[in-house]
């Protein structure tokens, strides 16, 4: 019987909780505070801890690191409301699970206790294991296949450039390197982070992530290195930073470039020193930690710009990688959406077998500019409105589905002459007319495309129908 540590202050919650996850088949034990929790996890020893974000004595991050040191690879879900779902996320980015919002729902934390539980046992301390995925054949029949994971849990891809990605991970992650990722957006940088946090010397240390690009630039210093309490307005409780979180293991900080320069300089002492010093106090804290960056934008030519420091470059470019784009791993993606099915499958308890060989040709074909995470979200998408065995091509977004119409079209418009009527033709054409005659055969090229359905054309120019009508009148279309 698997075991569930419930740690909430509202006695209430407590109790309700352990009856009903005791009715569905759970051992449960509860705690109304952080302290009483972190004994519970010594004697209980829990499969799965549910703790509410706000304690009498502690929060959830302190709760979340100390459980972690304990236990690493026990899942953690936070309990929040609505006004703390920021705050939640980003307690997420230091290694917990999910979060669930107040109200609770019995239905859906049962989902995502479920969905915890199984990824937790999916996570084995082995270098690698291998999971059956089912993907149809041409005839529809599934065909099994295996979808090679890590310990982490991450997909490892089979493609030329997968290959050479993890040769890279595999070389550095042994030693105490700091590392720059470089990729386009949602392209997986966290998740390169995370593997080579696994498969070095600090796999059983906190993983910690910060997104500094979502961090406004007066909060970015009492995250990274924490603060006393009244040591500022607002400052109402000492507050630990990513870099003590993270002491003993790894700090990964995604979108570096986006701090601000003051941050940058104090960032660079501490890289240097191993020291850090919470805002407001006098004490220094010495570091062993392991630091990983990642950005979009070349960190050079940022501190070219003036943006980014150069020293701290030099100081974090010990070894750089490259994390390919989905379009240039081609060979991965099916690999990818097999295991995003999967996962949809239980967090929405369906049972779909795979995809049509349609929607696999539709993935192929397409560029996904938003990547691993685009990939994820219409898999997740197409799962929830499909009732089918297999996710069919009528469940993707329109874009997808039509992805290589529309890039012919594309092509043939950049080549096709001006239909303009003649009676509008300006013989001494200005900026302006000719703009408006590239505007007319654009709309007129999609209205052909799409069977003159003025909904889908309006949605294919990205503008709203009356925007449409409106120069559909101006240019005297019928």
């Amino acid at each position: 019987m698997e075991k569930i540590l419930v740690v909430d202050d509202e006695g209430d919650i407590c109790m309700l909780l352990k009856r009903f996850l005791s009715k569905n088949g759970f051992e449960v034990e509860t705690a109304q505070t952080g302290k009483r929790g972190l004994l519970l996890v010594d004697e209980f020893k829990p499969d799965l801890v549910m703790t509410d974000f706000r304690l009498g004595d502690l929060t959830g991050s302190e709760l979340l690191v100390s459980i972690k040191k304990k236990l690493p690879h026990v899942p953690v879900l936070i309990i929040t409301g609505y006004s703390d779902i920021k705050t939640a996320i980003n307690v997420m980015k230091q290694g917990a699970y999910d979060y669930i919002t107040k109200p609770l729902f019995p239905d859906e934390i049962l989902v995502t206790v479920r969905k915890a539980l199984a990824d937790a046992q999916n996570t084995p301390e082995v270098s690698f294991n291998y999971t059956e995925t089912t993907q149809p054949s041409q005839n529809g029949s599934p065909a099994t296949r295996k979808a090679p994971k890590s310990a982490s849990g991450y997909v490892i891809g089979q493609s030329a450039v997968s290959d050479e990605l993890y040769r890279q991970i595999d070389l550095v992650a042994p030693t105490n390197f700091s590392v720059i990722l470089y990729g386009e957006s949602g392209s997986g940088k966290e998740a390169i982070a995370h593997e080579i946090h696994n498969r070095s010397n600090r796999r059983n240390k906190p993983f910690v992530a910060m997104d500094c690009g979502a961090i406004s630039k007066e909060l970015a210093g009492s995250e990274l290195f924490g603060h006393e309490k009244g040591s500022f307005t607002g400052a109402l409780q000492t507050k630990i930073g990513h870099f003590e979180m993270a002491n003993g293991g790894t700090l990964f900080l995604d979108e570096v470039a986006n701090l601000s320069y003051e941050i940058q300089m104090a960032l660079l002492r501490v890289v240097q020193e191993r020291k850090v010093r919470r805002i407001g106090g006098n004490k220094e804290i010495d570091l062993d930690v392991r630091i990983i960056v990642a950005s979009n934008e070349r960190l050079l030519e940022a501190a070219k710009k003036g943006k980014f420091r150069e020293d701290l470059y030099y100081r974090f470019n010990e070894f750089s990688m490259e994390v390919p784009a989905l379009r240039n791993r081609k060979a991965d993606i099916m690999l990818f959406a097999e295991t995003f099915l999967q996962a949809t499958n239980v967090e929405l308890a369906k049972n779909i077998k795979g995809f049509s060989d349609e929607v696999v040709q539709d993935f192929m074909n397409y560029d996904w500019p938003g990547n691993l995470r685009e990939l994820k979200n219409v898999i997740k998408r197409a799962t929830l409105l499909s009732n089918t065995e297999y996710l069919e091509e009528k469940a993707l977004p329109f874009e997808i589905a039509n992805f290589q119409k529309l890039k012919e079209m594309d092509e043939e418009f950049t080549t096709m002459p001006i239909t303009m009527p003649v009676q509008d033709l300006d013989l001494n054409p200005s900026l302006k007319t000719v703009a408006n005659e590239a505007e007319y055969d654009m709309i007129m090229q999609v209205l052909r495309q799409v069977n003159y359905n003025k909904s889908k054309a309006a949605r294919l120019l990205n503008i709203d129908r009356k925007t449409l009508y409106n120069k559909m009148k101006q240019f005297d279309m019928q």
